[in-house]
């Protein structure tokens, strides 16, 4: 059990960033991954050693932020509003550059639909193999495929317009 959670506790700054880009909010994102490892913690009987412990996880956090996104719009209201003091501090004309990019890109990916951005962070940024991303998301290999090719066009699109 100590070398599952050690190997959970690797994890969590690519937990962290699977969540940001699934809430598009620092604060939610930080709770999605609370609430992703408490489950993995509680239902570590279902993970099979020898498998992929990230792509497990991320199939957890993905379900999870289904659950989370199906109950907010029962309730109708945002949990978390914008945190605008988050680079507050920072100073430099190149990381000030880095950032306008950032944002940009960050821009682009969120203007994707739910699934296409998932598919994105888990291939592009979490750097998981399209059989293995496909798995997470629980849909056919060619689909995600398809999908990695018109999210790449879009963003292109996208930052060529910004």
């Amino acid at each position: 059990m100590e070398s599952f959670q050690r190997q959970i506790v690797e994890l969590l700054p690519r937990l962290r960033r699977l969540g940001r880009v699934l809430t598009r909010d620092p604060a939610d994102a930080d709770d999605l991954v609370q609430l992703t490892v408490e489950r993995a913690l509680t239902r570590v009987g279902q993970w099979a050693p020898g498998t992929r412990l990230d792509a497990w996880i991320f199939r957890i956090m993905k379900n999870a932020w289904i659950d989370e996104s199906r109950a907010r719009n029962r309730r109708g209201k945002v949990v978390v509003a914008e945190d605008d003091g988050a680079h507050v501090g920072l100073d430099g004309a190149a990381a000030q550059q880095a950032r306008l990019e950032a944002a940009e890109i960050e821009r682009a990916i969120a203007a994707l639909p739910e699934d296409q951005r998932l598919a994105v962070a888990l291939v592009l940024v979490e750097g998981l193999s399209y059989k293995e991303a496909a798995e997470v998301l629980e849909v056919p290999q060619g689909t995600l495929t398809s999908r990695l090719v018109r999210n790449r066009q879009a963003v292109l699109t996208a930052l060529e317009g910004a």
